[in-house]
């Protein structure tokens, strides 16, 4: 049977993976696929080092246009990044009958809903496993795996840079700024860390697990986000005392109200699984009614796992790229005229757990008037900690953990609470999930 022919867009760490994967396990590939996959020209800027990579055995080309507008291109891989360039150049691929597989998650978190309703018209594959958690097999989860399900929610921890720092944090007692330093030292985070530590990342991750999970368009702008940035030593160190830690998780999960879509730092039971996947690792606990929780964990980012889920596309694709569109399986698990229209909430709507640490004046009839204003807003607490005050201070901490509250209650609680005369600065607030 003919090769199927690949056009790759750029080269560069997960392009240069791919090469890599396809070409060592080029016997396997073929067997599993039915057909051989070769990648038949590379379009890169950088044209001298995409030829060294190359070696001769692919065509190198600057104009990622022309490649996929060629009649000798059969499936474009999508690896150059961004949300502009990226998005036309995906377009006019799919205009000219091209199936594309791309691991750019921010430009299907952007643009999503516009790519796949164009390649539904034209009857092309638009395939992205690696776009959420690199080597991490989710996609293919949600959308085929547990498809008898109805997907309850979904947890995951789903940026290896924000882990690591918070990993070294807990564990060498660093402070935020010195953990974000030992990161980029090591090539985990970028000089510019913004994506990453205020959960941007995340919520474009967050955004396409979401859509898989309930059928719902892509609605990046309607995803809540808050960072680790403003994290420091003292509420790690009380939530390990408490018996939780602290990770920055992407959440999704389908309530009466609503979609609940929040990315933020969030208390975890210890004793979970998905509170002990350290460093740079990705894991994501996904609830469903019939199959009931499982988790999926592994890396997250880098060029060889990145591209294994590359090159996993490119064989789901050769399979079934002679089938009839009406039966393959479709961009967001449910059939694109049965996608919900099921609002996404505000997070002031959301209901979860909450930390609760304040800084007060340590006299007495402080802490009744908190859990005075905290009764008014029909909050109630689990557990507290109270801080001796250390020789000669006046000042000591309290920490609070909540039941279950509305995010809106816990607002106006804390508002009235930084306005007591005997409460110092600003109350720091962390959710908390139980993922039971």
């Amino acid at each position: 049977m003919k090769p199927i022919r690949v056009g790759l867009l750029g080269i560069g760490t997960v392009g240069g993976g791919t090469w890599e994967v396809l070409k060592r396990n080029a016997g396997e590939i073929r067997r599993r696929a039915g057909r051989a996959i070769g990648i038949t020209v590379v379009a890169d800027r950088e044209v001298r080092k995409a030829r060294s990579i190359v070696k001769g055995k692919a065509k190198v080309v600057a104009d990622a246009f022309a490649v996929v507008r060629s009649p000798e291109i059969d499936i474009v891989v999508e690896l150059i990044g961004g949300t502009r360039v990226a998005k036309d150049l995906v377009l006019e691929a799919i205009a000219n009958g091209k199936h594309v597989v791309t691991a750019n998650k921010a430009l299907l978190a952007t643009h999503g809903n516009r790519i796949f309703a164009a390649a539904q018209k034209k009857g092309v594959m638009v395939a992205f496993e690696a776009a959420v958690a690199g080597g991490v097999p989710i996609i293919k989860a949600l959308r085929e795996g547990l498809s008898a399900n109805r997907i309850e929610w979904i947890a995951g921890i789903i940026n290896g840079t924000s882990n690591f720092i918070l990993s070294e944090m807990r564990d060498k007692g660093l402070s935020f700024d010195a953990a974000l330093a030992d990161a980029q030292a090591r090539g985990y985070a970028e000089a510019d860390p913004t994506f990453d530590i205020e959960g941007v990342d995340a919520a474009h991750k967050l955004t396409i697990l979401a859509a898989l999970a309930f059928g719902i368009p892509m609605q990046l702008s309607k995803c809540f986000k808050e960072g680790i940035q403003n994290l420091g030593r003292a509420d790690i160190s009380y939530a390990e005392e408490l018996g939780y830690r602290i990770k920055l998780l992407g959440i999704t999960k389908k309530t009466e109200k609503g979609i609940e879509l929040r990315v933020h730092p969030t208390l975890v039971p210890a004793r979970r699984l998905i509170a002990n996947v350290e460093g740079v690792m990705n894991a994501i606990l996904v609830n469903g009614d019939a199959a009931g929780p499982t988790l999926y964990y592994g890396a997250g980012a880098g060029a060889l796992p990145t591209a294994s889920a590359v090159v996993a596309d490119l064989v789901d694709v050769t399979r079934l790229i002679t089938a009839d569109p009406e039966h393959r399986v479709p961009h967001l698990a449910f059939q694109p005229d049965q996608l919900s229209d099921v609002p996404v909430l505000d997070v002031s709507e959301i209901e979860t757990s909450y930390y609760l640490r304040m800084r007060v004046v340590d006299k007495p009839g402080v802490l009744a008037r908190v859990t005075r204003i905290l009764a008014d807003s029909r909050i109630s607490i689990d557990a507290m900690v109270q801080k001796e005050p250390g020789e000669g201070e006046s000042r000591v901490d309290i920490v609070m953990l909540t039941h279950l509250a509305l995010e809106k209650n816990v607002d106006r609680a804390m508002r009235r609470i930084e306005r007591l005369p005997t409460v110092v600065g600003k109350v720091t607030r962390l959710r908390l999930e139980s993922l039971l």
